[in-house]
């Protein structure tokens, strides 16, 4: 039995591949330390829970609009209101299963075959997949490291053509961990325009910004990069509500309104007592959004110190998400295998650390190792990596 063609060019998600690894060799007995999945380790706040044990008794277990509730999208506007001081309505807003779906579901919507999306590199692994089965074509422009893995300008328009329909900007970054400034959006969303192109912002991670560095959305630069941003967002990161799946988009009405007919005939609608539970994200205390936030920038800070001194390591520091991206090139030649990805898969074997090999982001020199995870497992990690670099330097 043939399959498609759109699934049969698909490349597996690295960081589930890895996640997959780790948790066999668990299965197995190993005291394996998995660094490899993007979710914060603490649970759900327990008002969020309490909101959703609620929905259920009051019998709130059915089908709602596939676009969402339309008092969670209120909560969503008040949010935006807030935290960015944009104006949107409900009509310009859909929620769906994640904000994964809602990146899927724009791309069906808003692109024809041959259509090209720009992505920066190192991307978030689903990126081109997901361009790919809308029958785009991904074309990659790369963030280099001396430029804290940012695309400039130039570079952006270089590579547009007539066949251009939208670029990707993702601040702060999954897997660099790198921000844009309000300059340097400024300066992108300027091509954008000229360009007639949809601006793609995905902002999971604006929530998790550490230091003097501040999240600032394409969207507030001004009335006109606006009506062409399509913002993705959702509660997976900032409240650590991975499982419950609501993401959402927000943006051009006509737009929003494509992508909610798909999702009428795909999901019908995101389950909703997730969907009670992220009204309670948002209009319920934010301490907790703080708190694991707090605890993100204390381990970058303990463990990036701590990663700079592996031998053949080297990293830019991180301003937000909760991953390291360090350049292991060196440490893969001084320890003899050919190429990261090989240091990667005898890593775990050996040391059992799971690490995602950076070449699922664009990015094969570099690793992501994810810091969402107890401060003694990642010291207990880093003294694995070091120990396993000094046994094997050449």
């Amino acid at each position: 039995m043939n399959l498609s063609k759109r699934v049969s060019t698909l490349t597996p998600s690295s960081t589930l591949t890895i996640t997959a690894k780790a948790k066999e060799l668990k299965a197995a007995g190993h005291d394996v330390i998995g660094l490899g999945a993007g979710e914060p380790d603490f649970n759900t706040p327990d008002h969020i829970l309490d909101a959703a044990e609620k929905a259920m008794k009051e019998g709130h277990t059915k089908y709602t609009p596939s676009g969402g509730l339309i008092s969670l999208k209120e909560a969503i506007i008040e949010k935006f209101k807030k935290d960015q001081h944009l104006e949107y309505k409900p009509s310009e807003i859909i929620v769906s299963t994640g904000a994964k779906h809602a990146l899927y579901t724009l791309f069906q919507a808003i692109l024809d075959d041959g259509d090209e999306v720009i992505i920066p590199s190192p991307y978030w692994v689903s990126y081109p997949e997901q361009v790919k089965l809308a029958g785009g074509a991904p074309v990659f422009v790369e963030g280099r490291e001396e430029n804290q893995f940012k695309i400039t300008p130039d570079q952006l328009q270089q590579a547009i053509t007539n066949k251009t329909k939208a670029v990707i900007i993702n601040s702060p970054s999954n897997p660099t961990g790198m921000i844009y400034t309000r300059d340097e959006l400024k300066e992108l969303a300027e091509v954008c325009l000229r360009h007639d192109l949809i601006i793609v912002s995905d902002e999971i991670y604006e929530k998790l910004v550490y230091g003097e560095n501040e999240h600032v959305s394409i969207a507030q630069i001004s009335p006109e990069v606006k009506e062409k941003t399509i913002i993705i967002n959702g509660v997976s990161k900032s409240h650590s509500m991975t499982g419950w799946r609501i993401g959402y988009a927000a943006g051009n009405e006509r737009i929003i309104q494509a992508m909610t007919n798909l999702a009428s005939h795909s999901t019908s609608n995101p389950t909703s007592i997730a969907q009670y539970a992220a009204i309670a994200a948002y209009e319920g205390p934010q301490e907790p959004v703080e708190i694991m936030r707090r605890a993100f920038e204390d381990r970058l800070n303990i463990i990036y110190e701590k990663l700079v001194q592996i031998p053949g390591f080297s990293c830019i520091k991180p301003q937000g998400a909760f991953y390291l991206f360090p350049n292991a090139k060196e440490a893969a030649e001084i320890t003899g295998f050919r190429n990261v990805d090989e240091f990667v898969e005898a890593l775990l074997e050996e040391e059992k650390v799971a690490l995602v090999p950076g070449s699922g982001f664009g990015a094969p020199d570099n690793v992501r190792l994810s810091y969402a995870t107890s401060l003694e497992l990642l010291n207990k990690a880093i003294e694995r990596i070091d120990r396993f670099v000094n046994n094997h330097k050449q």
